[in-house]
């Protein structure tokens, strides 16, 4: 049998590889699913992507594992402009995933960790102890040490960040997973215009290019990028009568 340890690099994946050795827990493996938004773009930003080289040499230190990184078939954008071969929407290229049934869950992230569905392979996977709402995808394959051992959410955290193994989307304004995200909130998607130009650039690109709009609620990336150019027209009027 063969133990492996899914790694988001969020606070409760990443105790994982401590609650096994201090239970003595067996552990062979520790992998993550690295997205690439384009053949050269990586889907966590730059903050993100340097505490990821910090914690896996942390890790490698302190367990002995190095962090294997898996990588999907394809990066966000070729599977974007990939068509549909069957179905209502032949012929179509994808564009934003739906809200209902996001293909860049299924597309992406869930093709390399089908590779370990097998029966010889146990999955430690981060769901905390006072998680009740996420025990439905603990199975006999796929086991928590935190909920095995009453690990929350609060301690979790506390054990990372002692560790050194702390994500910068707890303590700073970067967010955690992909920028290009559809789900994101307007805070979100407001510094990502303002602090990374090029990919918001690369965002309008998509947003010209998609058959389904970027927000169920209808409003596009266009949509967006009017209402903070108007945000910042008004700061800067406030600013000016302000001198």
């Amino acid at each position: 049998m063969q133990y492996i340890a899914s790694l988001s690099y969020g606070k409760d994946s990443i105790i994982i590889p401590e609650i096994c050795k201090e239970h003595g827990l067996p552990l062979d493996r520790i992998v993550h699913v690295e997205i690439m938004a384009t053949d050269t773009i990586p889907a966590d930003l730059p903050p993100m992507m340097e505490f990821k080289k910090k914690a896996d040499k942390i890790i490698k230190e302190r367990y002995g594992i190095e962090v294997e990184h898996l990588h999907t078939p394809k990066s966000y954008e070729e599977q974007f402009y990939t068509k549909y071969i069957k179905g209502k929407h032949i012929g179509n290229f994808y564009g934003f995933p739906c809200v209902k049934g996001a293909w860049c869950n299924s597309k992406l992230k869930m093709v390399p960790l089908s590779k370990l569905n097998k029966p010889n392979i146990i999955q430690y996977i981060g769901i905390a102890a006072d998680e009740p709402n996420r025990f439905h995808n603990l199975t006999d394959r796929k086991i928590s040490p935190l909920v095995e051992y009453g690990v929350t959410e609060a301690m979790a955290r506390e054990r990372a960040e002692k560790l050194g193994l702390l994500s910068p989307i707890y303590t700073q304004s970067a967010r955690g997973g992909c920028w290009f995200c559809h789900n994101q909130s307007i805070g979100q998607l407001r510094l990502l215009r303002k602090q990374y130009p090029e990919y918001w650039a690369l965002m309008l690109k998509w947003d010209n290019d998609s058959p389904v709009i970027f927000k169920p609620n209808g409003m596009t990336v266009h949509d967006f990028d009017e209402r903070f150019r108007n945000e910042d027209a008004q700061l800067s009027f406030f600013e000016e009568m302000d001198k």
